[in-house]
């Protein structure tokens, strides 16, 4: 995925640049790290259409199966009035339109079902990949953090130590 791509691009720029001395910051190019911000900004609308392509794409199945189901019950309406004038046909006729009604309306129902399944999916493993992003960014962020806590509390902890030994030395008089 490309805006995995993006974001591990910067991380790599902000290990390999050259640190400032005595800070925890780095001098970065400004340039290189605008042009991938603008290159995220671009890759971000194409995730954001995919999903709107889908709910676009549910709205046209269902729309499309409404008007099936509305010219196959005008077919079993006209169907029905041209068989009026014979009782024995006529009877046929009225069950032979309720049973393509019937069978209409489930197939509706029945492609209506299956495209709330595949919208659920497309959305469930859309938010299955925004929460795997979402994961890896805090995941990676915290760690980055959690490094610069223990070095910086490390630094601390080792000039402690010659402040208490020079403390000693000057306690003992070797200083």
């Amino acid at each position: 995925m490309r805006l995995l791509d993006l974001l591990t691009e910067i991380e790599e720029i902000c290990d390999t640049s050259t640190g400032v001395p005595l800070t925890n910051k780095v001098m970065v190019d400004k340039v290189e790290v605008l042009e991938i911000v603008k290159e995220i900004r671009q890759v971000l609308p194409e995730e954001i259409q995919q999903a709107q392509f889908v709910m676009t794409e549910r709205q046209r199945i269902l729309d499309d199966a409404e008007q099936d189901r509305q010219l196959l019950i005008k077919d079993a309406e006209k169907q029905a009035e041209m068989l009026v004038d014979q009782h024995e046909i006529t009877q046929q006729a009225k069950q032979q339109a309720n049973d393509l009604v019937a069978r209409t309306e489930q197939q509706c129902t029945d492609l209506k079902l299956k495209t709330f399944e595949y919208m659920d999916k497309t959305l469930y493993d859309f938010q299955d990949l925004i929460d795997q992003l979402q994961n890896k960014m805090i995941g990676e962020a915290f760690r980055y953090v959690q490094e610069r806590f223990d070095g910086a509390n490390d630094k601390i902890q080792s000039t402690r130590d010659e402040v208490k030994e020079l403390a000693y030395k000057t306690q003992v008089g070797e200083i």
